[in-house]
């Protein structure tokens, strides 16, 4: 069946924001824990939202509310130092939109931090609907957020495809009963391997378009 929709993940598969992530999470606990943490201790705390991963993990409970305003500061004014929007990225989101084909983010991120990034980035308008973190009960590997964003599209699961660059992402997508596919196309993603074999494997963004292209 034709696709009609394409949805994707955000962190590493369409924004190369996943260091901007790190590098605020390691400022937070660091100040108020006193501990350094690593990027693969900071992924294994990934599926809720950064509000839930402070909640959960910082070890000063006192400090909670002052160290998510923090992480919110910090990962803001790393888009105005780093982050530059990336033309393969529009390209690929101008061509999706040229079919005429909806598109939809379902992310674990905040609403909060989402916006943030869509903005900075200037790809807000390239979205059909964004389902986050703060719009699910249970966040990915559970397929909660692709069922809503399917019903928000009017979009069945035989007409859209979902994208994802973590073994959540390949796992939600295949539970949701999507053609699922995982990417390793920014130069920062979670998963080298996937657990859950996805329906491929795209490392550049021209694979994923030569796919868009088939009849």
């Amino acid at each position: 069946m034709p696709i009609r929709t394409v949805l994707f993940d955000f962190d590493g598969t369409l924004a190369d924001t996943l260091p901007l992530s790190f590098k605020a999470f390691k400022a937070i606990f660091l100040r108020y824990d006193n501990r350094s943490v690593s990027e693969e201790e900071i992924v294994a705390m990934f599926g809720p939202t950064e509000d839930d991963i402070i909640a959960r993990n910082l070890r000063n409970t006192e400090a909670r509310a002052q160290a998510v305003q923090d992480y919110y500061e910090i990962y803001e004014n790393g888009h105005f130092e780093a982050q530059r929007q990336n033309k393969e990225i529009t390209d690929l989101l101008h061509a999706i939109k040229s079919r005429g084909m909806k598109i939809g983010v379902v992310t674990g991120k905040s609403r909060k931090a989402f916006e943030i990034s869509s903005a900075a980035l200037q790809l807000s308008v390239f979205w059909d609907v964004a389902i986050t973190g703060d719009d699910v009960e249970r966040p990915k590997p559970n397929p909660e957020g692709i069922w809503k964003a399917l019903e928000l599209l009017q979009t069945s699961k035989e007409e859209a495809v979902f994208l994802g660059d973590s073994n959540a992402d390949i796992k939600a997508g295949k539970a949701a009963g999507l053609r699922t596919y995982g990417v390793q196309w920014l130069s920062t993603y979670q998963s080298a391997t996937f657990e859950t074999p996805p329906d491929g494997i795209f490392t550049g963004v021209r694979e994923f378009l030569e796919l868009l292209e088939k009849p």
